[in-house]
C-alpha cells in the first residue's frame, strides 16, 4: 500500500459550498449559462467524494483578478451611497439650545412654570432639568413617566450633555447645540 485510502473521501457541506460558491461567481461573471448552472448545481448535491465535487469545476476558467477588483469597487462604491442616501433621508431634528453658563438651571417639561415649554403630551409636567457643571451641562431626569434619552440611552441618573448630542424628552427629540 502506498498510505492511500482505498476508499472515496465522502464531500463535507463546507466543500459543497465552496463548489457552489465558484459556480455562482461564475454565472455572475457571464462565464457560464443559467441551464450550465442548474445542471451543475444537481451535481453538487449528488456528489458523494471529493474527487466528484472537483470533476464539477475543473473545466472552469481560474477567477479574474480584474473581475474581482472591478467588483469590489463596485461594491464599495454602492456601499457608500448606501450610506450618503441613508444619512441624506435621515429625519431633521429641531435644535436644542444648551442655556448659558450664567443660568442656574432650566427645567423642561408640558407645565408654564418651566424655563422649556414643550407641549408634547410624552412629556412630564416637569420632565428634566439641565445644570451648567464646569465647561459643560449636565441633564438628569425628574422622576418623568417616558424618560429622558441622551444618544439614545435612558437616563438614570445625571449624565454629562453636550453640543450634538441626541436629547429626547418623551417622543420630542432633539440636537443639543451650544449657545
Amino acid at each position: 500500500m502506498d498510505g492511500q485510502p482505498s476508499f472515496p473521501v465522502r464531500a463535507s457541506d463546507t466543500q459543497r459550498d465552496r463548489v457552489l460558491r465558484v459556480l455562482s461567481d461564475r454565472v455572475a461573471e457571464g462565464r457560464m449559462s443559467n441551464d450550465t448552472f442548474e445542471r451543475r448545481v444537481d451535481q453538487v448535491l449528488r456528489a458523494r467524494s471529493q474527487a466528484e465535487l472537483a470533476d464539477i469545476v475543473h473545466d472552469l476558467p481560474p477567477p479574474s483578478r480584474v473581475v474581482d477588483r472591478l467588483t469590489g469597487l463596485i461594491s464599495s462604491v454602492s456601499h457608500a451611497t448606501a450610506r450618503i442616501e441613508a444619512a441624506w433621508r435621515a429625519p431633521r431634528l429641531p435644535r436644542f439650545m444648551l442655556p448659558p453658563a450664567e443660568l442656574r438651571r432650566i427645567v423642561i417639561g408640558r407645565a408654564p412654570a418651566c424655563q422649556f415649554v414643550l407641549t408634547d403630551l410624552t412629556v412630564s409636567r416637569f420632565h428634566a432639568e439641565i445644570c451648567p457643571a464646569g465647561e459643560g451641562w449636565t441633564i438628569c431626569d425628574l422622576g418623568s413617566m417616558n424618560g429622558t434619552r441622551v444618544n439614545g440611552w435612558r437616563l438614570t441618573g445625571p449624565a454629562r450633555l453636550r453640543p450634538g448630542d441626541e436629547v429626547g424628552f418623551g417622543n420630542a427629540v432633539f440636537i443639543a447645540t451650544a449657545p
